[in-house]
C-alpha cells in the first residue's frame, strides 16, 4: 500500500482560509446532528510539565473521515522559531482501515482553529463589527487575522504581544495596517472583535475593558489550569463552546471562573454546532458581549485533513510513500 505524505506547504496551498471556514461549518453541523464519534483527547505530560503530547482520534460522516491527530504542545516554543503545536494528522480508509495519508498538523491546526473562530464570528459577532484586537503575535494571530478578514469588513487592527519585537514583526508582515500597542487594554478598549491567541496561563483580557456588543474568540488557553480571560470577562459574556465535554474538562477560562463562584455550568449556552443548527440563540441584542471558547476537537482536524487529501488527489500534491506489504 502507498501512503500520501503532505507537507506544510501542501496544506497551505490546498486549504485556503475561505474554503476551510465552510469545511469547518459543515463538520460542526454534522457533529451536532450525530454524525461523529469524538472521544475526549488523551494527554501525556513530560515530568516537568514543560510540554505534552496529545492524541485526538475521531470519526466523521459525511464526508467519511477516520483518523487521528497526534500533536505536541510546548508553550515555551513561542518566540523560539518552533511552533507551539507540532505533529501529524493521519487518515485511514474507513472500510478496511488502511492508512491513506500523513499530513502536517501544525499547518492544519493553524488554519482550522482560525477558521472555526471565523465560523463563530459569523454566527455571533455584530454584522458591523470591524474594529479588531489581537492579543498575541504568533502563528494563530496571523491566521486569525486572515480569518476575521474573511467574514467581516475589518476597518482597524490593533495587536499586543508580550514581545514588542514580535508584535512589530507581525504588523510588518500583515499586509494591512496594524497598530502595535503597549498593553492589552490599549488593544481591546473600543474593539468589537477580539481574538486571544496567547500562551498565557494568567488572564490577559479583563472584563472591565470590554465594549458593549464585543465578540471574543478565545483560542489560546487549552488546559484546565490556564486562562486568557479573567472571571469578569467570562461572567459578562454569553458563552458558546466547541464541545461541552471538552469545556467542562479542559477549559481553564471557564473552569477557573466557575471555581471563583461567578458562574455555573449553565453559563455555557451550548455548542457552536447547535448554534449553527439554530437550536438556541446566543446574541439577543447589539449590546450583548459574546464569547466563543475554542479548545479544538478532532473532527475539525479530520474534516480539514480529508479536504486536503481530496484536493491533493484531484490537483496533485504530496509524496506517495510505500508502506507495508
Amino acid at each position: 500500500m502507498n501512503v500520501l505524505v503532505l507537507s506544510h506547504d501542501d496544506v497551505v496551498r490546498l486549504l485556503p482560509m475561505a474554503a476551510c471556514i465552510e469545511v469547518m461549518a459543515d463538520a460542526l453541523r454534522t457533529t451536532n446532528r450525530g454524525g461523529a464519534v469524538l472521544p475526549l483527547r488523551s494527554v501525556v505530560w513530560k515530568p516537568d510539565r514543560s510540554g505534552m503530547i496529545g492524541l485526538m482520534p475521531g470519526f466523521l460522516e459525511p464526508p467519511t473521515s477516520l483518523g487521528l491527530k497526534v500533536v505536541s504542545i510546548f508553550p515555551g516554543n513561542h518566540g523560539t522559531g518552533f511552533d507551539s503545536h507540532q505533529g501529524v494528522v493521519m487518515l485511514f480508509e474507513p472500510r478496511h482501515g488502511s492508512p491513506l495519508a500523513i499530513i502536517d498538523a501544525s499547518s492544519i491546526t493553524a488554519i482550522r482553529t482560525a477558521a472555526v473562530s471565523a465560523v463563530a464570528t459569523r454566527a455571533l459577532a455584530r454584522d458591523d463589527a470591524g474594529d479588531l484586537a489581537i492579543l498575541g503575535s504568533g502563528v494563530q494571530a496571523a491566521t486569525h487575522l486572515a480569518a476575521m478578514r474573511a467574514v467581516r469588513s475589518i476597518r482597524r487592527v490593533r495587536v499586543w504581544s508580550r514581545s514588542p519585537a514580535n508584535a512589530q514583526r507581525f504588523a510588518d508582515q500583515a499586509g494591512i495596517a496594524v497598530e502595535v500597542v503597549a498593553t492589552p487594554r490599549a488593544a481591546v478598549e473600543g474593539a468589537d472583535l477580539i481574538c486571544t491567541t496567547t500562551a498565557s496561563r494568567e488572564p490577559v483580557l479583563e472584563g472591565s475593558w470590554l465594549a458593549p456588543g464585543a465578540h471574543i474568540n478565545a483560542a489560546g488557553a487549552c488546559f484546565a489550569t490556564a486562562r486568557e480571560l479573567d472571571t469578569a470577562a467570562v461572567a459578562r459574556a454569553r458563552l458558546v463552546v466547541d464541545r461541552m465535554e471538552s469545556a467542562l474538562a479542559e477549559s481553564g477560562d471557564f473552569l477557573l471562573a466557575r471555581q471563583d463562584g461567578a458562574i455555573g455550568d449553565d453559563h455555557i449556552l451550548g455548542e457552536l454546532g447547535d448554534l449553527l443548527l439554530e437550536r438556541f440563540t446566543a446574541r439577543r441584542g447589539a449590546d450583548d458581549v459574546t464569547l466563543f471558547k475554542s479548545l479544538g476537537i478532532a473532527v475539525e482536524d479530520l474534516a480539514a485533513a480529508h479536504y486536503v487529501y481530496s484536493q491533493a488527489i484531484a490537483r496533485g500534491g504530496g509524496v506517495s510513500v510505500p508502506l507495508g506489504a
